[in-house]
């Protein structure tokens, strides 16, 4: 079993960055596949970044590409997410999730989740 928790979040104003991170808890953090997922108020839950367990793949979803990196440090049992040239529509709880197999975009083959961090992008 795993454990994460978010921080990082926070106001930021449209075009600026942030850095999300996530800690995870245990000595086997390496073995999960880790994801960032997202979701707006009065919308659902949507995938943002995957990254594998050793951190060489990763894919992201179009909405955030080219904007957004996910990366991984095993070392520090850490997954972060940078945030780049941030828009209102980026505006959302964001939360990382962990699961034993293949990256993956869909939320529910994710195991274990944080609680979330706030992202708010004004215009």
């Amino acid at each position: 079993q795993v454990q994460l928790v978010e921080s990082g979040g926070g106001l930021v104003q449209a075009g600026g960055s942030l850095r999300l991170s996530c800690a995870a808890s245990g000595r086997t953090f390496s073995t999960y596949t880790m994801g960032w997922f997202r979701q707006a108020p009065g919308k659902e839950r949507e995938f943002v970044a995957t990254i594998s367990r050793s951190g060489a793949s990763s894919y992201d979803a179009d909405s955030v590409k080219g904007r957004f990196t996910i990366s991984r440090d095993n070392a520090k049992n850490t997954v972060y997410l940078q945030m780049n040239s941030l828009k209102p529509e980026d505006t959302a709880v964001y939360y990382c999730a962990a699961r034993l197999g293949y990256m993956n975009s869909r939320e529910g083959e994710y195991d274990y989740w944080g609680q979330g961090t706030q992202v708010t992008v004004s215009s």
